[in-house]
């Protein structure tokens, strides 16, 4: 497992039945985690402090409960990157702070290469990875198909003093690299980051059981003569490490390269990691 261990302004407290508390800086929140199926060794709901939590509903989603003044939003800070924080729907923060271990590991890649580096950032959200690869050097395009998403990266960045090296773009990902491909465009790097479920902005249907594997393939054709890595995130519940691996594997070994799949986590003050997901990598030679 990658545990994202040099967090300042993050940390999880406690963890248990359904829920982990969390310090987002000056503001400590309640949410639902669904990997989180241990007892709680105290009821999580009256740690003192808490300034919001979200509340599962019985027909499916929910909503956040304010116990305290909050600001809409604010900032934290991960090294030399910076990033705003909000409250949004389905219990989400706009974040994902266990990406900070695969942010490391694409920074060090970039910085290492010697040479100009364009990253092709695809389910992109609120752009983390997009900021840590733009921070280490590299040209990004980013792509995802919410337009909301997109502004906040577009803030993200330039609140870690980035303004330049970034194209945003509201496209629905798989028809953006087709027409990369027509185009001859080329990336020495792809991230993605994509949905169990989701339609794009033309009613475009995702499944990831049966959409992974072509769009990798698909994705692969839009590598430059020198690629540097290809990774995959997944928050799939049940989507093992080994499977990322193995897709990585059979579409892209054509050049040689050295796969990693992994879980990614987070540290807890309870001594035990919180598992966040899986990853996999191929770094070519």
């Amino acid at each position: 497992m990658k545990i994202a261990t040099d967090w300042k302004d993050y940390k999880i407290l406690a963890t248990g039945d359904g829920y982990k508390l969390e310090r987002w800086k000056d503001v400590t929140l309640l949410r639902p985690d669904p990997q989180v199926i241990w007892a709680a060794r105290r009821d999580l709901f009256s740690y003192p402090g808490i300034d919001a939590v979200y509340r599962r509903s019985d027909r499916g989603g929910g909503a956040w409960e304010y116990r305290k003044d909050i600001p809409p939003e604010w900032e934290i800070s991960y090294k030399d990157l910076k990033f705003k924080i909000k409250p949004m729907g389905f219990k989400h923060t706009g974040l994902f702070p266990e990406q900070a271990a695969n942010w490391e590991r694409m920074r060090a890649l970039i910085e290492g290469a010697g040479r100009p580096v364009k990253v092709l950032n695809l389910f992109a959200y609120t752009g983390g990875a997009t900021v840590a690869c733009a921070k280490a050097g590299a040209e990004v395009v980013h792509v995802d198909a919410a337009k909301g998403m997109v502004e906040r990266a577009g803030e993200n960045a330039r609140l870690s003093g980035i303004y330049k090296g970034i194209r945003y773009i509201v496209d629905d990902c798989k028809k953006f690299v087709q027409r990369e491909i027509r185009r001859g465009n080329r990336y020495d790097a792809v991230i993605m980051d994509p949905p169990s479920y989701g339609r794009g902005p033309g009613g475009e249907m995702w499944k990831i059981e049966e959409s992974l594997f072509p769009f990798v393939q698909l994705c692969s054709q839009v590598l430059s003569e020198q690629p540097l890595f290809f990774l995959i995130n997944s928050y799939t519940t049940g989507l093992q490490p080994m499977v990322l691996h193995n897709i990585l594997k059979l579409c892209l070994s054509e050049r040689k390269g050295e796969t990693e799949a992994y879980e990614v986590g987070l540290p807890t003050e309870e001594g035990i990691p919180l598992p966040c997901g899986a990853g996999g990598m191929y770094i070519y030679e």
